[in-house]
């Protein structure tokens, strides 16, 4: 059972770090990405569905996302679905294909960028900080129920306190990592 404890507990760090890794991809840099257009769904014979799953998305540039889609007819819906979903990007069509220039942000977008990257990575680590403190209260549930000593109780804390240090640093480096992405220019 104590070792459960600790499990869950990685599980659910490793959940909050998943979570913040997909946030961080839907963030602008001012460099095309692919991860800008995943959320569009496309009308695709009355179904909505996945822009990936009717083109080829890819980036042929740094401020460039192409998309081919697999059936011609379906640029139009393609456009539009891009247009609907208000992502501040304008789709231009060649009759083939459809490309998206990704504008260069501004000083002052890019703070603002920032300050985004900095709260999601804070939901991040208040996610964690959470975990552990389940992760403490059954570990005490544990202790008065007798099923751990108190010694157990002790080193398991200490052992869910230091996951704990290592998942905030690793969110503390991914944070990092993304907002040099967006100051790059």
């Amino acid at each position: 059972m104590p070792k459960q404890i600790v499990d869950k507990f990685g599980v659910n760090a490793d959940k909050s770090i998943a979570s913040l890794k997909n946030d961080l991809a839907k963030v602008r840099t001012g460099r095309a990405s692919t991860a800008l257009v995943e959320p569009v769904q496309v009308d695709y014979y009355g179904t909505p569905t996945p822009l990936t799953q009717v083109a080829n998305v890819t980036t042929p540039d740094a401020r460039t996302i192409q998309i081919a889609p697999w059936e011609g007819s379906m640029l139009g819906a393609i456009e539009k679905s891009i247009h609907a979903a208000n992502l501040g990007l304008t789709p231009q069509s060649d009759g083939k294909v459809v490309r998206i220039s990704v504008p260069a942000m501004t000083e002052e977008r890019r703070k603002e960028m920032v300050k985004l990257v900095k709260k999601v990575g804070e939901d991040a680590k208040v996610g964690i900080r959470n975990s552990r403190r389940e992760s403490n209260e059954e570990v005490k549930q544990a202790e008065k129920a007798k099923t751990v000593t108190e010694d157990e109780s002790k080193k398991l804390q200490e052992q869910i306190q230091k996951k704990t240090d290592e998942k905030v640093a690793e969110v503390d480096k991914l944070i990092t990592g993304k907002e040099k992405e967006i100051m790059t220019i």
